[in-house]
Order: C-alpha cells, then structure tokens, then sequence
C-alpha cells in the first residue's frame, strides 16, 4: 500500500526540483527524503525520480503519483474541513465569485438559497478563476462561480479531474459606446470599424482578447484607460473617454453610453460552476449550485431584454 507521507514527499521534490530543497521545504534532512522515495520506489516496483546533475526529473509513474497525490491532498484537506464542521454549532458554506458574477448572479441565488437553509453560515469570497479554482482545490471554497474565454474551462491543468465544471451561461461581450459615437446607431458592429478608437479596458482578459484580435487584423489597440472594473470602465465611456467591451452580464446600462452587439463570430464568457469531485455530493454545495444555475438563467433573460432596449434606444437617438 502506498504512504501518503512518501507521497508528500514525492510532490515537494517535484516542486521544488531537487532533494536538498524538497528537504528545507519539509523540514526533513535530505536523508531522510532519499529514504522515502527509496521505500516508495520499493512499494510501487518502479523507480518514480531520477538524480542529474541538472537536478530531478521524475518518471512516468513518478509523474501520475504526483498528480495522484494532488488529488488525495485536495480530498483529505476537504474531509479535514467537513469533519471540523462537523463539530461546529452550524453548518457552514463558502463559495468563490468574480465580481461582476457576484454583483449580478450571485445575490438571487443566495435570498432563495438561504430562505431554503437558513441554518447554514454561508461565506462569499470574491476571486478571479485563476484563483478561486485553487481554493475548491484545496478546499477553502466549496465551489466557485467562475469563467473562460478561450479553450477548456479553467479547472486544469493537465486534464486532473478532481473537479468537475459546471456550464451555467454564456456571458456574449458588447460593444459600449458613447451616445454620441459615429456607431451608436447601429444594429450591430464588427470590431474592426473601431480600429481607430480609443479603448477603454475593464478586465486584463478582455485586453488580452483585444490586442490579439487588433494583431490578427493588422491595426494597433489604442488604450485610453486601463481599469479592473467593467463599471467604471462604462462611466469612463460615458465620459467620452473611448470605447469598450463588457460582457452583457456586467452591463450598468449608464444613461450617456449605448451597448451594440458585436458581429459574428461574437466573443463571449463561458460561465459555470467548480465544483469537487466527490462519491458523495454534498447536499448544501448542490442546492447552492442549483439555485446559481436558476439565477444565472434568470439574470441572463433579464439582460438580454434591458440590452435589447438600450440598443432600440440607441438606434434612435
């Protein structure tokens, strides 16, 4: 059988890239750490690490033994989690958000999650992907409301599946323009009559989706401002400062702005739910789950219907 201690050491020697540091790191002599990757490679028949003067490298069964481990690590810090609160007077529950995610799906779901359980502790902790997949990983989060642009969705990497994704909605991007904009009239646009504007960034994903789309078409972004809030981003359009692009969740709908739906192929988000991968589903994580997926679909009809009536309006000012 093998020890989940060697496995531990195992995946801080592939950390850290060498015995000597996997040793500092876990407070072992480098003896020590030989000694139980000696024992693992006994146990399993197979050697799992190979010594170079450049450092480590792990074999194959080395390398499916530290993604094992991951995963064993994961589930034990979440069974050490539900057994403390366990012992606690209420049950408790905490989920990951984005911000615009949280300021828009988030709150419906949570006044019919807790009108239905209202003995849970619920706790939101607000987290870009890249950070709040980590914390259902390690289980500081139960599950996270979260989103991709491009590609697989973000519970990577290398095809681990110690979580599952969850799609909730598809979150298109919209142009959002000044009133007084040359486009603000129209129907839809495409992004490359806008090649000659000033941008107003509210994400860094979304700049990143801009710049590659500007390269790929041969024109160079013009950046007005840079900020991390899709809000503000809308004020600062409003403003006359440039033109952006928001996602239709976080539109604000301000009264000196218009949003215009981009042409096809049109850009979007992906939104959706991580969640554990467990033999058991937690009741309280499900019903919480359920009750975003509700919401989400809810906030997205809501959306499409004030966007549609903010470019009706557009169109004839």
């Amino acid at each position: 059988m093998i020890d989940v201690q060697r496995l531990r050491v195992l995946r801080a020697v592939a950390e850290h890239g060498s015995f000597n540091k996997a040793a500092g790191a876990l407070l072992l002599t480098p003896s020590a750490v030989s000694q139980h990757i000696a024992a693992l490679e006994r146990t399993l028949g197979h050697p799992v690490a190979v010594r170079s003067t450049r450092g480590v490298t792990l074999t194959e069964p080395g390398r499916l033994l530290v993604e094992a481990a991951e995963t064993i690590t994961a589930e034990l810090d979440q069974v050490r989690r539900a057994i403390d609160r366990l012992t606690q007077e209420r049950p408790r529950l905490t989920v990951a958000t984005f911000t615009s995610g949280g300021r828009h799906l988030l709150p419906g779901a949570l006044s019919r999650f807790v009108k239905a359980h209202p003995e849970v502790e619920l706790t939101v902790l607000e987290s870009e992907p890249e950070d709040a997949v980590p914390m259902v990983r390690g289980g500081a989060a139960d599950l996270a409301l979260a989103y991709h642009f491009d590609g697989p969705p973000p519970v990577g990497p290398g095809g681990r599946r110690d979580l599952d994704w969850r799609p909730v909605t598809e979150d298109p991007l919209w142009v959002v323009l000044p009133r007084g904009h040359r486009l603000a009239g129209r129907s839809s646009v495409d992004l490359g009559e806008l090649s000659a504007d000033r941008w107003v960034l509210g994400c860094l994903k979304t700049e990143a989706f801009l710049r590659r789309y500007a390269e790929l078409a041969g024109f160079d972004l013009r950046v007005g401002a840079s900020t991390t809030d899709y809000f503000f981003a809308q004020t600062l359009v409003a403003a006359g400062v440039g033109v952006s692009l928001v996602p239709q969740v976080a539109l604000a709908g301000a009264a000196e702005s218009v949003a215009v739906r981009v042409e096809p192929p049109r850009p979007a988000r992906h939104i959706g739910l991580v969640l554990p991968r467990r033999r058991r589903a937690n009741p309280r994580t499900e019903a919480l789950a359920e009750a975003l997926a509700s919401a989400a679909a809810t906030a997205t009809t809501a959306a499409t219907a004030t966007t549609a009536t903010a470019t009706q309006t557009g169109a004839r000012s």
